[in-house]
């Protein structure tokens, strides 16, 4: 049986279960339960080549021990077992020395939860989980590897879980044009699945990597923060599926909770590649750890504020932003030019609409900037749909292949991208100009006339995406209205209260 057919049969299982309720929590007790038989693998593999393999995990919490035998525990002893013992012993792992497995396992399943309330169907899932599920055999490695893909997939039709999905064909462009070198250091402060970081991992296993203490450095180099446990859980189990066998650097942290001047030389990256989580609100309180004129509780904003604080000096990035970023005054007026004042914008990859549905209807654009020097000219491409396309969906996702256009026309940042040139996909723009338009970037194609529709179809996807884009407006101005109203203290709340 195939790891695919594996899966579906435990989800059928999984959805007679009382207790799991709906795609992201299936998904959660999946992946839960595949990274400790993933882990188990990989430590026999361990164990084969270092005599003195000591595991993280007491010996009644490995995977082979409470779950491999087809005929043990089940009913209420192992859900018991996996709710009082598992569970409790896994979320207080510590550290061995300089040994920071337990760590990383505990921070995997520090908010993770057993949703199932059948023993009986837990057994059932664990078995078909032993049975179905090989890491260390050459020939699943590889299907798990897609397998796990189409999971992460599934997350955009998982309610709200599927902003932590960034489209494959996006994360390998972009990691593709910012090109992290093998000692570069990689750092996504909302890295959700960790798509960025593992696009990262192969690019650099492509171009750079020669001996095994290249493989070693790699694993130095790749930093993360997700907030959220689901994310976090699917992250570290990306990183393990990547051959990243301690991946101790993604943190289960919230990036913003921090004052922005802790953020400190120390911890410059070379390069930051990430989609922030936009049109969200951050928790009372957090918007406090920026200087003022950067204060807001819209999420991407205050990320795109960090990354400017993380970088280092000649230190290059690329990040998703939604339209609201482009043309959005107030607060986003003054971090678009401060932006420009300090990195060079080069590049705005104009996305057509759909790329992020189901999750997102919203227009997104990949914004690629250098810190150190400022902004002189920003570099506009308008990427088209492929042929025969009017919108992306399930069975016709965006394509790696269709960004080769924009690859051939790139050019290189050292000579001042000379070689691009205008066409009717792209444009630039001078510093000036964006100066005297108060830093609105959101420029229309100057070589494109609006044809007139008529197609049916195609009139109400636009009619939907124009509903879409009104109403992300209308939560911004509920949120710069609910800035501008809030009680700046205590007594003033207090007088608003009486």
């Amino acid at each position: 049986m195939s790891i695919s057919t594996t899966v579906k049969s435990i989800q059928d299982i999984m959805r007679k279960d009382v207790g799991v309720d709906g795609d992201a929590q299936r998904i959660g007790q999946l992946v839960w339960m595949l990274f400790l038989k993933i882990y188990d693998d990989r430590e026999k593999e361990w164990e084969t080549f270092d005599d003195d393999y000591r595991s993280p995990l007491p010996e009644h919490l490995r995977w082979r021990n409470w779950a491999a035998d087809p005929e043990g525990d089940t009913g209420e002893k192992l859900k018991a077992f996996v709710d009082n013992t598992l569970f409790p012993g896994l979320q207080n792992l510590q550290a061995q020395g300089n040994d920071y497995r337990g760590l990383v396992i505990r921070n995997v399943f520090e908010d993770a939860y057993n949703y199932m309330k059948s023993g009986q169907l837990l057994r059932q899932v664990i078995n078909k989980i032993q049975d179905g599920v090989d890491f260390n055999k050459s020939s699943e490695r590889h299907e798990l590897g897609d397998l796990y893909e189409q999971i992460l997939k599934d997350l955009q039709s998982a309610g709200n879980a599927g902003e932590f999905y960034t489209p494959r064909a996006v994360t390998e462009f972009m990691v593709n044009r910012v090109d992290p070198k093998l000692d570069e250091t990689v750092m996504d402060p909302a890295c959700g699945t960790g798509g960025f970081l593992t696009g990262a991992i192969e690019h650099k296993r492509r171009n750079y990597v020669q001996t095994p203490q290249d493989e070693e450095t790699i694993a130095s180099t790749i930093h993360g923060i997700e907030k959220k446990p689901l994310p976090h859980l699917l992250a570290t189990t990306n990183l393990i599926l990547h051959g990243i066998d301690t991946p101790s650097q993604i943190k289960h942290d919230n990036a913003l909770s921090y004052p922005l001047i802790s953020w400190g030389p120390k911890h410059r990256v070379d390069t930051i590649i990430a989609n922030p989580p936009f049109g969200g609100m951050e928790e009372d309180g957090v918007e406090d750890n920026f200087p003022q004129a950067f204060r807001t509780r819209e999420t991407a904003d205050l990320f795109l504020t960090l990354f400017l604080q993380l970088l280092k000096k000649g230190g290059r990035a690329a990040v998703v932003l939604p339209d609201g970023f482009l043309f959005g005054e107030g607060m986003k007026t003054r971090l678009k030019e401060k932006l420009l004042e300090e990195c060079n914008l080069h590049t705005i990859v104009r996305l057509p609409n759909g790329v992020f549905n189901p999750y997102t209807g919203i227009k997104t654009n990949l914004m690629f900037f250098t810190k150190g020097q400022p902004t002189e000219t920003v570099w506009y491409y308008e990427h088209p749909y492929p042929e025969g396309y009017k919108n992306y969906s399930k069975t016709k996702p965006m394509r790696f292949e269709e960004f080769q256009t924009e690859i051939d026309w790139w050019g290189t940042e050292a000579d001042g991208f000379a070689a691009r040139v205008e066409t009717e996909q792209a444009w630039k723009v001078s510093i000036d100009e964006i100066r005297a338009r108060n830093y609105n970037l959101d420029i229309k194609n100057p070589f494109q006339i609006e044809e007139e529709i008529h197609d049916p179809d195609e009139l109400l996807a636009r009619y939907e995406q124009q509903q879409a884009e009104m109403q992300a407006l209308r939560d911004e101005l509920k949120t710069i209205l609910g800035e501008a109203l809030a009680p700046k203290d205590e007594s003033e709340q207090a007088r608003r209260s009486a």
